[in-house]
């Protein structure tokens, strides 16, 4: 047999060439390298992208939805609810506030001024009860020591109350702590002059002007600083109680605005004139805030009444009162001292105590012309005319007085200061009372007038607030009627 020649031509496919062998089933091949520089076999895979944030995918949707008018409507429903409660929320907040505020002056900071000037007068007056009984010596009346026993008890249960009704550690129970420390001592002195006067001893003159000392300088001192701390306590009320409350007015317009505007877009977009449930909370909103605007304007004006026309009359009564019982002490102890107490004014040698019954007069006559002024009715200014009159008889009557004193005349001056008709005495006793009737009237016209302040505030925080959650459920009502139709 014949073999082929060598570089003859190859023989024809599948001729005597063996096939590669097949892979073994279950086995995998293993891929070539990537062309173009890829990463080598085995390398880790590329990190995945970051996990988004419930909050992206939620302003995702938010504009997803904003873009159709379904989702429009949702946010505007939305927004109309949160500002009609906004607006309620803080309506209730601040008048919540002020009708707190305004029941405090009513029934707490005034009535403790009241009771903090009512110590200083019974304090005073039980002054110049001493003085006057002392005076008297062995013949002191049972009214005049009735007077003296009725101001320590009124002072000492006036204490107790203010001790009650103040906070530990505050600087108004530090001062009634003082005073009721120095009423005991006082007490002792008064009676140990009593003690000396009744046996004759002079010696109860110096004891009665210690006791004297002693509630003018330390006791009246501290009274009149625990009564200006509850005036401070009293103001502070009011300047809680009267101003705007801007914050819910200005969310009660802006929500008016926006409801408005609101029933405006959906008369465009279907030419209805009005949607109910937007009426409604348009309504309701509109309530609210003539409520808040109204109610706390009349609530102001009756409190500033109340101030003007009820405290500051108050205040100028309560000194006059006070200015008169000083002046009735000083009276009477310018005859106790018989000028053992003496000071200068202007290089020339006075009575002490007649000095200081000359500026007390002052005080009286200021207090009474500026409590004329502010009584603004008849009731108010009629007693206050009457004590005028009263203090200027009284003013006379002591002048010819000290003229008999000066001139030798002592019994003489005694029987004007303490004696029966046309004594010093009687036209004190009338400028008290009439002092007292002119308190009792403005008392009154204070408590009537920030009573109707309160009243015009008084329900107004939870009537606010519950119909601002009504006004927001009719708007989120009115929006869904709207939804409903694109369903």
């Amino acid at each position: 047999m014949t073999q082929p020649p060598k570089g003859s031509a190859a023989p024809p496919p599948g001729a005597g060439v063996p096939a590669p062998p097949a892979a073994p089933p279950g086995s995998r091949q293993v891929p070539g390298p990537r062309s173009g520089g890829g990463a080598p076999d085995g390398s880790p895979p590329p990190p995945a992208a970051p996990r988004r944030t419930a909050f992206a995918e939620g302003v995702d949707r938010l504009r997803a939805s904003a873009v159709t008018e379904p989702g429009r409507l949702r946010l505007i429903g939305a927004l109309l609810a949160a500002l009609v409660i906004a607006f309620g929320a803080v309506t209730a907040w601040q008048m919540n506030q002020r009708s707190t505020a305004a029941d405090d002056v009513l029934h707490r900071s005034q009535p403790l001024s009241s009771a903090a000037a009512e110590i200083y007068r019974s304090l005073a007056e039980a002054n110049t009860a001493a003085s006057s009984g002392y005076l008297a010596g062995g013949q002191e009346t049972q009214d005049s020591r009735d007077q003296y026993d009725q101001g320590i008890r009124t002072a000492a249960e006036g204490l107790v109350k203010a001790a009650a009704d103040s906070d530990a550690g505050s600087s108004a129970t530090a001062t009634i702590t003082k005073l009721n420390r120095l009423l005991p001592q006082y007490k002792g002195l008064v009676e140990r002059a009593r003690t000396y006067n009744r046996q004759g001893y002079p010696v109860g003159g110096a004891y009665l002007r210690y006791a004297n000392e002693k509630m003018q300088k330390e006791m009246l001192p501290a009274a009149e600083d625990l009564y200006e701390k509850e005036n401070q306590r009293l103001s502070a009320d009011y300047g809680d109680a009267k101003p705007y409350p801007w914050a819910a007015m200005g969310l009660g317009v802006l929500a008016l605005a926006t409801l408005g505007w609101a029933q405006y877009r959906d008369y465009r977009r279907t030419n209805r004139v009005l949607n109910q449930g937007l009426v409604a909370a348009t309504t309701a909103t509109t309530i609210v805030l003539l409520w808040l605007v109204v109610g706390h304007g009349v609530a102001r004006s009756n409190l500033t009444d109340s101030y003007e026309h009820g405290v500051r009359s108050l205040n100028a009564l309560t000194d006059a009162r006070i200015a008169s019982l000083k002046a009735r002490g000083n009276e009477t102890l310018t005859l106790v001292a018989r000028g053992a107490e003496t000071m200068e004014v202007r290089g020339e040698k006075h009575d002490a105590y007649d000095v200081a019954f000359d500026t007390n007069m002052d005080t009286l006559g200021k207090s009474l012309a500026e409590a004329e002024r502010l009584a603004d009715d008849e009731a108010g200014r009629q007693p206050v005319r009457a004590a005028n009159g009263d203090m200027a008889e009284w003013d006379d009557r002591h002048t010819s007085a000290r003229e008999q004193d000066d001139n030798g005349n002592y019994q003489q001056a005694l029987d004007l200061v303490i004696g029966g008709e046309g004594a010093t005495v009687e036209y004190f006793d009338d400028v008290d009372d009439a002092l007292a009737t002119a308190l009792a009237h403005e008392r009154d016209e204070f408590k009537k007038a920030a009573a109707d302040g309160l009243g015009a505030m008084r329900y107004l925080p939870e009537g606010g607030g519950a119909l601002a959650v009504l006004g927001a459920a009719v708007a989120l009502l009115g929006i869904g009627r709207r939804l409903s139709e694109y369903r």
